[in-house]
């Protein structure tokens, strides 16, 4: 058995990691330990550390999941890619958020991520399965038109979407109660996220789908 001394402490307004490393940074500065002694952060920060290593495998394969669901939904990679293409957009929105309420990247935000990237592909698969019916019911429509039109049906459906889901969000990521450090963050990548997503499924996305049709359709040509 080994002797210890427990030091605990509670932390408000900073994140505990920061906290940490602020702190080991000025005990190894200014602390000189004996051979046979040593020190260990135990407690949140410990959790947080362990919980940091699942994310880091919860994440790829919640992106891989996605992608494989968008894959067997349209059964086209090119299609299944341009929908995924929001999920990179709308993890900067996300970002951004984090960074504009100055919040440090944390457990909660990592989930919040996750949430995230599926909340983000909805409209895409909206607005992608609205192409395609419009292009099976009238297949001399070139892909400008088809767009065009597409966009007009499924703006209202793409913009509600994302508003309910936002304003959902909202008194989360207000919040000022006991619990908030935790739902702040995650709320704040859900919303940042959701703005640049949208963006994303109602100007890039038709964009690109006007792109890569016109290109395949030369290729057919020829």
């Amino acid at each position: 058995a080994k002797r210890r001394i427990a030091i605990g402490f509670n932390v408000r307004g900073r994140d505990v990691e920061s906290i940490v490393k602020e702190l080991s940074a000025k005990l190894d500065k200014n602390l000189k330990i004996d051979a046979g002694y040593f020190l260990t952060y135990g407690g949140d920060f410990k959790n947080l550390q362990e919980a940091k290593k699942r994310l880091m495998i919860a994440v790829p394969v919640s992106l891989l999941l996605i992608f494989l669901l968008l894959f067997f939904t349209f059964n086209s990679l090119k299609e299944s890619l341009l929908i995924f293409s929001s999920i990179p957009l709308a993890s900067i929105g996300g970002i951004f958020a984090l960074w504009l309420r100055g919040m440090p990247f944390s457990i909660s935000a990592g989930v919040g991520f996750i949430a995230l990237f599926g909340v983000a592909v909805l409209n895409g698969i909206v607005l992608i399965a609205e192409f395609n019916r419009l292009r099976g019911a009238d297949r001399q429509c070139d892909a400008f038109t088809i767009v065009k039109k597409g966009t007009s049906i499924r703006l209202r459906p793409v913009l509600m979407t994302a508003l309910v889901a936002s304003l959902g969000f909202l008194p989360m990521a207000l919040s000022q109660t006991a619990g908030a450090e935790v739902q702040r963050p995650l709320a704040t990548v859900v919303i940042g996220g959701l703005v640049t997503a949208t963006f994303l499924t109602l100007v890039v996305l038709p964009v690109l789908y006007t792109y890569f049709e016109g290109k395949s359709k030369k290729i057919d040509h020829e």
